[in-house]
């Protein structure tokens, strides 16, 4: 008896040499974030073309879709509601991508910020599920665009109800 209390013992002051370093140490830190040297400049990324391509034009579209009759669920209703947020974030970038011209800069911003309002207007009437008001608002939101490309000489017309 005596020698397996020695034994265990033994064995508890081995385990215990060998836990006990990883008990003590200190979980680990994330890295500390990179030093700025004054604030951040908002800088384009993507192309302007990209943007509508890629982000403003088939947002609308499926907008034009899921809007052709009434939403029945909440889930669809969130949908549309992120899509038109997507929309107006679009407004956003579109303000740090003015033309170069100086006589283009304020149409560019004027238009830029009536697609951000017309699309959290579409937001807001899709938050409260205002069937409506939110059908009025894309057609706004395609209103903004097409004025836009009016002013800029651009061929192309946005027309998110084209499929009905």
């Amino acid at each position: 008896m005596l020698r397996f209390r020695f034994w265990f013992a033994a064995g508890l002051f081995a385990v215990g040499c060998a836990v006990l370093p990883f008990a003590q140490s200190q979980p680990a830190q994330p890295p500390a974030p990179p030093k700025l040297k004054g604030p951040p400049k908002l800088e384009a990324v993507a192309e302007t073309k990209l943007l509508m391509e890629g982000l403003t034009n088939p947002n609308v579209i499926a907008l034009g879709q899921r809007l052709a009759e009434k939403p029945k669920d909440a889930e669809s209703w969130t949908i549309i509601r992120g899509q038109a947020l997507l929309i107006a974030e679009t407004g956003n970038l579109l303000m740090i991508r003015p033309p170069k011209t100086k006589e283009g800069q304020d149409p560019w911003l004027a238009h830029a910020t009536e697609l951000r309002e017309n699309a959290t207007s579409l937001a807001r009437a899709a938050g409260v599920k205002d069937y409506l008001q939110a059908r009025t608002s894309l057609a706004a939101v395609a209103n903004s665009c097409n004025r836009c490309h009016q002013t800029f000489r651009v061929a192309v017309r946005v027309d998110p109800f084209a499929n009905e």
